[in-house]
């Protein structure tokens, strides 16, 4: 099969291999550490003290980390005009460091790159958070309402955004090819994002290590590492005569 619109699905561990942490894998961060969720960050000025302190301590892992190969493979697809999107679940922004154009790019999930006031909404980059925090041991505040700054992630126990959600089941619809890239494929909705494309009947291939929930509904499911296999894969597609 020549696949001319790829959608790749990608989580956490497309990211490993650039120094991100996993959150959700055998060795992530979630089976160290209590995630705060939502309604206590804006009710509690303890638990935002404690989310932020989270933020500051790995800022420097996101500021410094850089796209690997895997990224740049899922750019290579695109710039071949046989990538229909990349719905990712990750917040590191590599996907868009790599060259992912805006229009290709679906983060369900926000990012840590930037910080949202929960009161009048403003988006801000994050730097000027973190550093309020850093010098006054106090959780932010928006300089134009004075309302409560989030990292601009989606948190536990917060809806994911209805027009990202939107635009990532619009081009499943249109995908006829799905890779489910380092994901464990247990968070939904997002999750579910993959099904729309298989529900076409169209190929879908997981790449991951762990067992996921979709591993029996997989028309291939590989146990390894994206960073090895994906770039492989990506120059033997893109090397399929026309």
């Amino acid at each position: 099969m020549r696949a001319e619109r790829v959608l790749a699905f990608t989580g956490a561990g497309i990211s490993t291999a650039s120094n991100i942490p996993d959150f959700r894998g055998p060795d992530g961060v979630w089976r160290t550490r209590t995630p705060v969720e939502l309604p206590e960050f804006a009710r509690s000025e303890e638990a935002r003290i404690e989310y932020w302190s989270w933020k500051l301590e790995g800022h420097a892992v996101f500021r410094d980390a850089k796209p690997n190969a895997a990224h740049t493979a899922l750019v290579a697809l695109e710039l071949h005009h046989r990538l229909e999107a990349v719905v990712t679940q990750n917040v590191d922004g590599l996907h868009r460091a790599a060259g992912t154009t805006a229009d290709k790019l679906v983060e369900l999930h926000g990012t840590n790159s930037e910080a949202v006031c929960m009161t009048c909404l403003v988006r801000e980059p994050i730097q000027r958070a973190l550093d309020d925090f850093a010098e006054s041991g106090r959780p932010p505040r928006c300089l134009h309402c004075g309302g409560i700054m989030k990292p601009g992630v989606i948190m536990f126990g917060e809806a994911l955004d209805p027009e990202q959600m939107r635009r990532a089941n619009a081009a499943a619809g249109r995908a006829d090819l799905v890779l489910a890239l380092g994901s464990s494929l247990v968070v939904t909705p997002a999750a579910n994002v993959p099904l729309v494309t298989l529900r076409k009947r169209a190929p879908y291939v997981i790449v991951n290590r762990g067992a996921t929930p979709h591993d029996a509904l997989a028309t291939l499911k590989l146990e390894d590492d994206v960073n090895e296999l994906l770039p492989a894969a990506v120059s033997a597609l893109l090397e399929q005569p026309a």
